[in-house]
């Protein structure tokens, strides 16, 4: 026997139907029952007829159908007997309550021979009227209590329902998520890291969310040494500070614990004495015009922060030869009102998880390597007012709207002292972990994330801001999942440890579950760092997610102009999204606040972590209505990935990017044009013939929405490349910034080739695109033969 498309046999269906037409068309010509006079009753029998119906088209119906009913041929009523077995749930629900209705016509119309008793005849009259009578209130018991339920929970799990929604979100309130901010900020002057991850876990568990827990690690860290860092010009013999404070017990005292943490951790340790050489931005561009003029051999490098990575600069710097280098913020490249125009501050050279456990988890018995420092640089933070002083800058006369980037002159000579004095040594990293399970695919999980304070002298308030605003939106989640809502998928909430050191908290769950989440991690939705600037809201999303992330902007601005404009783009972020994008594929959402002179400037300036309260949270946002704003955004994103029958991933957008980073400057390869002309027709077809009818809740199986959700949420590991160089992503979709759309290695490999050197680095970079389009337009290939092959098996 053959199926339909929801697994129902054919057969049963059909006689379903029959009996539907067959009561149906009796009940047009037969009066109506004295039992639906009252209006009440009438409009519950029906409420319950039209959501059994339903049902019907609902694989595992037939679960409910007893083993002895058996179908009946409602064409040829007269050959029936009027037994208890005519009404049977073999039948359309529907029929079944509207022939208890019709029973005293069907009575009379029954064409059987008449008794010989008419004593007899109305014992039996009177003993089916009472059964159906019986069986009639006991159906409209069961249908008030069912329709009761269902009107008290608008949406089922699996339905696209934007109001419920809205009713979750709505309940997100900006004063609550300013007290939450406060209360942990106080938690943060009195307790060490370890007591605020037991209040955040405390508090999750008060809120309902499930088994919430500690994962902890044992990591090796860089922390700040006995004493702070130091730069002595040998001409003068004067010894500074990071901040540009002479080298005083005063000085150290009045700054507290801020000066020590003004450093460069897994930066090469001891003294090195060498001229200062300006390398700008250190560019391959900036490089190659220095080393032309100057030998940079253990020459320590003055090197702006942006524009590239931190650590792919830091990697020329080696090639290059030099032996240190001093860090700072161009004062034009930042907000005139912005504080870290002369703080010191904090980075990583660590790129991701523990550096004495690359690539596997830091349990107990773990193999640790010996790596106290991950380059052979001395590297040192320092302010720009230490800049100035150190090249002598004149005091011009110019105008205030006017910024003179700052730079050593060529042809004056800088020697210092550079002395780095960090530690390494290792501590305890913890998570703090909580889920939601899903109510029909608990097996796929949205994974959000934020950050809690690490540090033990750490002031930054960033990690209390994205800490309320996550805790917020689980407080809304689950005062409606204790009215019995679940979403379709489980969302697991994350606040992670160890972040300033390089993500170290979310690199090493991730490894510790990477089988689990090749698997099954569905998307990652990051609230890290929320509230930047006030002046123009800053949405990253992966291409398969910035249709979403649009539709959610523009009706949410509606009502807030601070979000108008805002352009949703792919680029490499901060954060501890690093893991899920670059070692797992996973289609990533992040939503934060900004300074427009931030965003027109270099990027990659959030790379600096500042021990002050370098951005003050409440000058900021006052009124915490932006915290409002992006807790809401990213909530309804969750709650439709994690919701939704079929994943709002949009398989054509990752193709129509593939084809716009193929444009500029850089050589066109025809096999990669054409090859992604191709990804992008088979990116079409997937979209039209397999994502629009399964998105049609009529034409909607089960299995098949499965496969369709397996192939999206696999689209975009297809783009990842075995290596890049330092601080790339792996994920080719993302680039640097807004202000290049190419491949982010082509990019770098074309600028690195020259007629002098050998061009096997571009060779190997345009190898890995090909191979990733490629594959991504063999999984787009594969998922429509698939969809073909069971289609053509059911027929």
């Amino acid at each position: 026997m053959g199926e339909n498309e929801a697994g129902l046999p054919n057969t049963s269906l059909q006689g379903k139907k029959m009996a539907y037409q067959k009561v149906k068309a009796d009940l047009r010509t037969s009066g109506h029952s004295q039992y639906l006079d009252n209006d009440d009753l009438q409009a519950t029998a029906l409420d319950l007829e039209w959501d059994m119906e339903k049902e019907l088209e609902e694989p595992g119906f037939d679960q409910f159908q007893p083993d002895n009913a058996e179908h009946q041929n409602l064409g040829h009523s007269e050959t029936l007997d009027l037994r208890l077995d005519s009404i049977q749930p073999a039948m359309s629900p529907k029929g079944r309550f509207q022939r208890l209705q019709e029973e005293s016509d069907c009575v009379t119309h029954y064409t059987r021979s008449a008794p010989k008793s008419n004593h007899c005849n109305f014992c039996y009259m009177l003993k089916m009227l009472c059964i159906a009578t019986a069986l009639f209130i006991f159906g409209i018991i069961i249908g008030y209590y069912a329709h009761t339920n269902c009107s008290s929970d608008a949406s089922l799990p699996g339905t696209n329902n934007p109001q419920l929604y809205q009713e979750i979100l709505k309940t997100i309130k900006a004063e609550d998520i300013k007290k939450s901010f406060r209360n942990l900020l106080q938690l943060s002057d009195s307790e060490d890291d370890m007591e605020i991850s037991k209040k955040i876990k405390n508090h999750w568990i008060e809120l309902g969310l499930e088994d919430a827990q500690f994962i902890n690690y044992s990591v090796l860290l860089d922390v700040p040494g006995p004493s702070p860092g130091t730069i002595t010009v040998s001409s003068t013999g004067q010894c500074f500070y990071p901040d540009g404070q002479p080298c005083r017990e005063e000085a150290r005292r009045g700054h507290s614990q801020d000066l020590f943490f003004s450093y460069a951790a897994y930066s090469a340790k001891g003294t090195l004495q060498a001229d200062v050489i300006d390398v700008s931005y250190g560019t391959v561009d900036d490089l190659k015009r220095i080393t032309k003029l100057k030998n940079t051999t253990n020459q320590i490098a003055l090197l702006k922060l942006g524009k590239l990575p931190l650590l792919y600069k830091i990697s020329l710097l080696e090639r290059a030869g030099f032996g240190g280098a001093l860090l700072y913020i161009d004062p034009c490249d930042v907000p005139e009102s912005a504080v870290i125009r002369s703080e010191p501050f904090m980075v990583t050279l660590n790129p991701g998880g523990d550096p004495s456990t690359p690539g596997y988890p830091s349990h107990d018995g773990s193999f640790r390597q010996s790596r106290p420092n991950l380059t052979s640089l001395l590297v040192q933070p320092i302010s720009a007012s230490l800049v100035k002083m150190l090249i002598s800058l004149p005091k011009l006369k110019m105008d205030k709207d006017t910024c003179i980037h700052l730079e050593l002159p060529q042809n004056e000579k800088r020697t210092v002292s550079l002395q780095v004095q960090t530690v390494t040594k290792f501590k305890t990293v913890s998570n703090v972990v909580g889920y939601l399970r899903g109510l029909t695919s608990p097996d796929r999980y949205i994974i959000v994330g934020s950050s809690h304070r690490a540090g033990h002298s750490y002031k930054g308030q960033e990690w209390a801001s994205s800490t309320a605003a996550i805790t917020a939106f689980i407080e809304a989640l689950m005062l409606r999942v204790k009215k019995g809502w679940r979403p379709e998928r489980t969302i697991v909430f994350c606040s992670w440890g160890g972040t300033p050191w390089g993500k170290i908290g979310s690199y090493e769950w991730g490894e510790d579950f990477v089988k689990i989440l090749q698997k099954n991690a569905v998307a990652y939705i990051s609230f890290h760092s929320p509230i930047q600037g006030n002046s123009s809201l800053y949405p990253v999303a992966s291409p398969s997610l910035q249709q979403l992330v649009v539709e959610k902007i523009k009706f949410n601005c509606m009502r807030r102009a601070q979000c108008l404009g805002a352009n949703v783009s792919s680029v490499q972020i901060q954060g501890d999204a690093d893991y899920f994008i670059n070692h797992l594929g996973v289609p990533t959402v992040q939503f934060a606040y900004e300074d427009i002179k931030t965003l027109e400037g270099p990027s990659f300036l959030a790379e600096a972590i500042f021990p002050k309260h370098a951005a003050k949270i409440e000058e900021l946002d006052p009124s915490f209505n932006l915290h409002e704003v992006i807790t809401k955004l990213s909530g309804e994103v969750i709650l439709q990935i994690a919701s939704e029958p079929v994943l709002p991933f949009n398989a054509l957008d990752i193709a129509l990017g593939v084809q716009n980073s193929l444009k500029g400057n850089q050589p066109n390869v025809p096999s990669l044009l054409s090859l992604a002309s191709r990804l992008r027709d088979s990116a079409e077809l997937f979209q039209s013939d397999e994502m629009r009818p399964a998105n049609d809740p009529k034409e909607r199986a089960p299995s098949r929405v499965r496969m369709l959700n397996d192939i999206l949420q696999d689209l975009e590991k297809n783009f990842l490349v075995p290596w890049v160089p330092p601080g790339f992503y792996r994920n080719i979709l993302y680039h640097l910034d807004e202000k290049t759309s190419q491949f982010s290695i082509l990019k770098e490999a074309w600028e690195h080739c020259s007629p002098q050197t050998s061009n096997e680095t571009l060779q190997e970079a345009l190898s890995n695109v090909l191979n990733s389009i490629n594959s991504a337009h063999i999984s787009f290939k594969a998922g429509l033969d698939l969809f073909e092959s069971v289609l053509l098996g059911k027929n």
